[in-house]
């Protein structure tokens, strides 16, 4: 059976249905990290140094010992639950995803995508201004309908079990999945790695994504003590469901594309029940 079959059949064959989900990391996890960290084998630095050789030991160390006995991650994991969340399979990869409705009935659809190394962590304190402006003193027709997904091999979509999930798969993945949730237009925001997936979406869907927003920005830690219990709680994600490895591949799965011209694509959008392609991009 060659490839293409084999994609067609397991497009076929894939369970669509949409499954709720919670974050519920068993507490043997949380314990075999604390002793980790504090059985850590720190290396050695020179003297007197700032940050001028990476990032000192001493910063590490204070990090780490915040990390094992001050940090509370079942905070987070409430807070991360107290939005819906669900999983679905999507091109035979379980795909997680967060979906927000606003109150407003006529709130916009928006999917956002996260980067590198981030996850949905990315959007917590954004969650409630974009989906109930009126809350939060904005006006409510600027108001989303929120989808926030988890790239495959990144958090609670990993890790992945098979190679070729690069950005082009993961565009034509969220397409499908907004159709799923029944959104047949809707805008695109992403960060990093999703300004790179965003646009795509609009390369391949034209007539469906209404508006796309990307930014690529560097920015550098404020020192507010909050961004260090987020970083921590972004840092947990890959820990505790072992996505570092299979979330980097992404940059290999892209890197055949760097620096080359464009060129068309062959993903299939749709399948009919018979599991044969009927609306293709190009």
């Amino acid at each position: 059976m060659n490839a293409s079959k084999q994609t067609i059949d397991r497009k076929h064959n894939e369970n669509t249905e949409i499954h709720p989900f919670l974050i519920d990391i068993p507490q043997q996890a949380l314990d075999d990290l604390r002793d980790r960290l504090e059985r850590t084998r720190w290396p050695d630095e020179p003297n007197s140094i700032d940050w001028d050789y990476g990032v000192p030991v001493r910063y590490l160390k204070e990090m780490a010992a915040y990390w094992r006995t001050e940090y509370d991650w079942r905070k987070y994991e409430d807070a991360l639950n107290r939005f819906p969340q669900y999983t679905t399979t999507i091109d035979g990869q379980q795909v997680h995803f967060l979906q927000v409705r606003s109150p407003e009935p006529d709130a916009m659809p928006l999917i956002l995508t996260h980067g590198w190394p981030g996850s949905i962590v990315e959007f917590m304190n954004i969650i409630g201004p974009l989906s109930d402006p009126r809350a939060h003193g904005g006006r409510p027709e600027d108001a989303f309908h929120l989808v926030i997904p988890s790239i495959p091999g990144f958090g609670f979509s990993g890790p992945t079990n098979e190679i070729g999930w690069n950005t082009d798969r993961v565009a034509a993945a969220w397409l499908e999945l907004m159709g799923r949730l029944g959104y047949e237009r809707f805008g695109v925001q992403g960060g990093d790695t999703g300004a790179i997936i965003s646009p795509k979406m609009g390369n391949l869907a034209p007539d469906r994504v209404i508006g796309i927003h990307s930014n690529g920005l560097i920015a550098f830690p404020s020192g507010d003590p909050a961004d260090r219990d987020l970083l921590l709680t972004n840092v947990s994600i890959y820990w505790f469901t072992g996505t570092a490895g299979s979330s980097a591949r992404i940059y290999k799965e892209d890197a055949k594309s760097w620096g080359m011209p464009g060129k068309k694509s062959n993903a299939c959008l749709r399948h009919n029940d018979n599991g044969i392609c009927h609306e293709k991009t190009y």
